[in-house]
């Protein structure tokens, strides 16, 4: 397979360049909607100014909340259930997290801080329960960070 830089996905070797450009011709063909593909770039500049605004610790948080999110999806959390479920890639968000939670502790206050740790603690703790060999206690996910997490 090779990549080209133009591509979201990789194409054959023995594929003609022929047919891989009508295919990026296609790609700027008006689509279903009735409104073509636009192939600009967006407004860095206005992009750069937007994140400028945001404060560190919102940027922060607002990590934080969405590795929380994902993590619980991967563990099964959600109205979907086990459809997602997946404890690897759980472990590692989890870890993901309170490595997050952990560098940040002097960073963000505790009134941010504080729901966070105990969504931590809670996905920590689901983790544990939803391993059919459980981690012992000190070492499951993020545990390296926050010690050993108890019931």
């Amino acid at each position: 397979m090779v990549w080209d830089m133009s591509d979201t996905s990789p194409s054959d070797p023995s594929e003609s360049r022929d047919a891989r450009e009508t295919t990026h011709e296609n790609r700027d063909a008006p689509q279903a909607t009735g409104h073509p593909e636009t192939t600009e770039n967006p407004d860095f500049a206005a992009m750069t100014r937007d994140i400028a605004e945001v404060p560190a610790v919102e940027v922060i948080v607002t990590v934080a909340v969405n590795l929380m999110s994902a993590a619980a999806v991967k563990l099964g959390l959600t109205d979907e259930g086990d459809k997602h479920k997946d404890l690897d890639e759980a472990r590692k968000l989890v870890h993901a997290l309170a490595g997050l939670l952990d560098a940040s502790t002097t960073e963000i206050s505790s009134f941010h801080a504080a729901p966070l740790r105990d969504g931590l603690k809670s996905l920590q703790l689901a983790f544990r329960e939803a391993s059919l060999v459980p981690d012992q206690p000190g070492q499951g996910p993020g545990e390296k960070y926050t010690g050993p997490v108890y019931g």
